[in-house]
């Protein structure tokens, strides 16, 4: 039995595909379909279905071609992931921010943040998997540590900051995914009725509910847990600077 171009994949061939280093036909008619087309339209898909909408046969049908045509241009849908995950990513802008580290580290998280909300799919997309990374994602991390670059910490510590605000980012995208106002308001009714019979046993949940600390906040969730974390880099700086 054939396999599948999805199990064929190459690695080298998959890079070169995301980088846009794969050689190009140097005779013959002009493709009809190109991977950005393909790229743009399993986006689309996916922002308005999620990302299990997104299927090679899917595509196809959008763009008016064969299955088979798709596999001309993109090898299987890992692939088409990986290049769905890299352009709509784009790349981050600070050239504006001035201040130095904390307020550029603050609006790259602003914009970052801003990329999970657009495009959810994202998440799942790039969780629990070292996917291939295309130059869009490097320049990310490249900003990142660029403006990390003037505080003194170590590049271990750059790189360890960036994790910390993605891994706040991605946890708030969860729970915006997870998020469910009818069953959310199911939950509140029940744990209310048993905090009133048993309230005495968990007095300082029972105060906190009282108090409003369940309350949904209007504030953007990033806000604090991102202050949290550069109140935490800024002290590290402090203990770390070289003393006079």
């Amino acid at each position: 039995m054939a396999r599948s171009p999805e199990k064929q994949r190459d690695p080298k061939a998959s890079l070169a595909l995301l980088w846009g280093e794969q050689e190009q036909p140097r005779r013959g008619p002009k493709p009809s379909l190109t991977p950005d087309r393909i790229t743009a339209t399993a986006i689309a898909i996916a922002d308005a279905e999620g990302l299990d909408a997104v299927s090679m046969q899917r595509v196809a049908a959008e763009l008016d071609v064969t299955t088979m045509a798709l596999y001309r241009y993109v090898p299987g849908k890992t692939d088409l992931v990986d290049l769905m995950v890299d352009t709509a990513l784009g790349t981050p802008s600070l050239g504006g921010t001035v201040g130095g580290w904390r307020p550029r580290l603050t609006e790259w998280a602003r914009q970052c943040w801003a990329l999970y909300r657009r495009h959810p799919w994202i998440l799942p997309a790039t969780a629990m998997r070292r996917q291939l990374m295309g130059p869009n994602q490097l320049a990310w991390l490249d900003a990142a540590l660029a403006a990390l670059a003037d505080s003194g910490l170590p590049p271990a510590r750059r790189h360890d900051t960036f994790l910390l605000i993605v891994g706040h980012i991605r946890s708030l995208a969860q729970q915006r995914q997870d998020a469910n106002q009818e069953g959310d308001q199911e939950w509140n009714r029940l744990t209310g009725e048993l905090l009133e019979r048993h309230g005495a046993r968990f007095p300082a949940l029972t105060a906190a509910v009282a108090a409003g600390a369940f309350t949904p906040q209007d504030e953007d969730p990033l806000d604090y847990g991102l202050e949290c974390i550069l109140d935490g880099v800024a002290a590290l700086i402090g203990r770390t600077a070289p003393q006079s």
